[in-house]
């Protein structure tokens, strides 16, 4: 089978390699023919951070989980030969590959429903859902999500349907900006023009936001203005990736405002992931304005050019497996 390795430093190529053996997996294992995958934030380190020349190839199929596809073969009572699913890679291989291993635990079936890349976008979204389920009521709040890739404008329209008064979304690249609009955006601040403090003071009028959202990660930075953007008794939900364990943390002010703040990584996957299935499928989040780009499998190298350089205005790269 084809499977993608990043063999250097900003560097993909495909080869030929063994597809997984599902019998070396253990009960309640899938072996999934990959249809669809898309390139998510998460992924990028793998091909942005610089890393010595002995540690290439970096493995299999690298840290894609978005991802849907045909089971070929089951060890799961769940699902057979034939189901379309949603399934997170488990074992090995990452979704940049033909084929991949999965768990039932992590894998739930498709609703009917087309276009299938919009189905794809079940997977962030379960992510979302998982952390807003977290927050409480949110109706008539103010709030701030800094970051408008995919995931904070998934945020932002999730925060739009659960009743949000204000939401501020904060990026410093414009086209996100006006796709943050279409995901129901209230207000669109760019950092890098503007003083965001004051630009959410003055929206606010002078209340401060009672949520703020980081979904920028992968810097220090963003969590520390999350606490000068919350109001006392405010709440800070992260969301972004660290690249780091240790942070630079404003812990007075964090300590002075009284501030709540909730980590949120992954979803439930039994629960999240049917649920995000059902909003998209019934038209209550349009995930539509995300989904920019497609390309062919063979052509990730391109793909994650595109995501991580904003090429081209691109937010979600679909890559295509079936030709």
């Amino acid at each position: 089978m084809k499977a993608a390795h990043v063999v250097a430093h900003r560097q993909i190529k495909v080869f030929e390699v063994e597809a997984p053996k599902i019998e070396d997996f253990p009960v309640g294992s899938i072996k999934v023919k990959t249809r669809m995958t898309a390139i998510c934030g998460s992924d990028s380190p793998h091909f942005v951070l610089k890393r010595q020349a002995e540690d290439y190839p970096l493995n299999i199929g690298i840290s894609i989980h978005e991802c849907v596809g045909t089971v070929a073969e089951s060890r799961s009572h769940q699902f057979k030969a034939g189901d379309l699913v949603q399934a997170r890679p488990t074992a090995g291989i990452g979704g940049l590959a033909e084929y991949y291993i999965s768990h039932d635990n992590v894998a739930v079936k498709l609703v009917d429903f087309d276009p299938l890349d919009q189905m794809l976008m079940s997977q962030p979204l379960g992510t979302v859902i998982w952390a807003v389920r977290k927050l409480g009521n949110i109706l008539n709040q103010d709030t701030v999500v800094l970051g408008q890739g995919p995931m904070g404008l998934l945020m932002t329209h999730m925060l739009s349907n659960l009743g949000a008064k204000t939401i501020i979304a904060a990026d410093t690249v414009d086209f996100r900006l006006a796709t943050a609009r279409k995901m129901r955006a209230t207000h669109t601040v760019n950092p890098e023009r503007e003083d965001i403090v004051a630009q959410v003071r003055e929206i606010t009028d002078g209340r401060m936001a009672d949520l703020v959202v980081e979904v920028v990660g992968h810097n220090q930075q963003t969590v520390n203005l999350c606490l000068k953007l919350a109001k006392r008794l405010g709440t800070v939900l992260t969301f972004g990736v660290p690249d780091e364990d240790i942070y630079a943390f404003q812990y007075g002010e964090f300590f002075s405002k009284n501030v709540t703040m909730i980590g949120s990584v992954g979803p439930d996957s039994q629960n999240d992931y049917p649920l995000a299935m059902d909003m998209i499928a019934q038209g209550r989040l349009d995930v539509s304005p995300l989904i920019t780009h497609h390309l062919p499998f063979t052509e990730v190298q391109r793909g994650f050019e595109l995501f991580i350089d904003h090429r081209d205005q691109a937010i979600k790269v679909v890559l295509d497996y079936e030709q």
